[in-house]
């Protein structure tokens, strides 16, 4: 496919995206994400690193308001479902690293399309723009997931109701972004690390960003689970923890088991119920039992972790 709104290029296992509307600040328009989609989608077969960057002097304006006639007849739940939130989907699910090189305004959904990347370097004339209260919208393209998380809910709050532009220095300073480089110097740092990343352990990469992403939903004792009735993926899912198919707690099933039956021959007291069934004899007798059954999960799995088939089935694409 030969794209009308980017440039793509593929050499030395970097793939470069640019947003090439300059005459319009880089704004999206139905065309642009339609090529968007086809151009995330072709690493890793054509780099090992992603490199999303904007043509001219601006990033990316956001939507461009001009294609879409008048504003207040705009189906905007269509618009967001099927042409950025996948677009956005493809960005933060690319097996590769992906680096975002701001070189200059990005505003409304051009931010949040910079801020999903792995990796953003801003120059330091660039600003991040949450302008969606100007024209009375809420931030889009997964501006309110991102900016919460990356620089705090009170600058996000800050971003969003006072739309107000943040500069690259400031957005370094508050986790928003990796860093901001002199303009002259944004397009060799950006060749820098984009070489770095495309020489690496791509495998390691992927399963790093998924459990650097999971980690944002997780609890200390591992995944958080769905609240009642709530969907959400199984424990069991090997996505959720880099591609492991055991889990720390996968014990907690079996030692429940163990709290809820009385030991042999040692009875709970009569009179004295718990709501494992037990009484403080019985408890006793069950923690032992569940130290026991710890101690015995724990060496198994130090053994198989341990040996040389489990290591190659870990290296191996299918058991990721």
């Amino acid at each position: 496919m030969s794209f009308e709104t980017l440039l793509y290029t593929a050499a030395d296992g970097v793939a470069t995206i640019t947003l090439n509307r300059p005459d319009k600040m880089n704004s999206l328009s139905t065309a642009m994400r339609a090529e968007l989609l086809d151009a995330l989608t072709r690493p890793p077969r054509d780099g090992r690193v992603v490199v999303l960057t904007g043509a001219g002097r601006g990033f990316c304006a956001g939507q461009d308001l001009g294609d879409v006639g008048n504003i207040g007849e705009l189906n905007l739940d269509r618009l967001l479902r099927d042409e950025y939130e996948p677009v956005v989907k493809l960005i933060h699910d690319c097996p590769v690293p992906v680096i975002a090189a701001v070189n200059g305004g990005a505003a409304g959904a051009g931010a949040n399309l910079a801020l999903a990347a792995d990796v953003v370097i801003a120059a330091r004339s660039a600003v991040f723009l949450e302008a969606f209260t100007r024209i009375g919208l809420i931030p889009d393209a997964g501006g309110t997931y991102w900016m919460p998380r990356l620089a705090g809910m009170a600058r996000a709050m800050g971003m969003s109701l006072l739309a107000e532009p943040v500069p690259a220095d400031r957005a370094t300073a508050w986790g928003l972004i990796w860093e901001a480089v002199d303009d002259d110097q944004l397009e060799a740092r950006t060749a820098e690390l984009a070489g770095r990343l495309a020489a690496g352990p791509t495998e390691a990469y992927r399963m790093t960003k998924q459990a650097l992403r999971q980690s944002m939903s997780n609890t200390p004792r591992g995944p958080a689970r769905p609240r009642s009735g709530a969907a959400g993926p199984s424990r069991q899912d090997p996505r959720l923890h880099g591609g492991r198919r055991r889990f720390p707690g996968e014990a907690t099933g079996k030692l429940r088991g163990a709290l809820n039956r009385a030991p042999p021959g040692r009875p709970a007291k009569q009179g004295s119920p718990t709501k494992h069934g037990l009484g403080r004899a019985g408890r006793r007798q069950a923690r032992k039992s569940d130290a026991s059954t710890l101690g015995m999960l724990f060496m198994a799995s130090n053994a198989v972790a341990s040996s040389p088939k489990s290591a190659q089935a870990k290296s191996s694409p299918a058991a990721s």
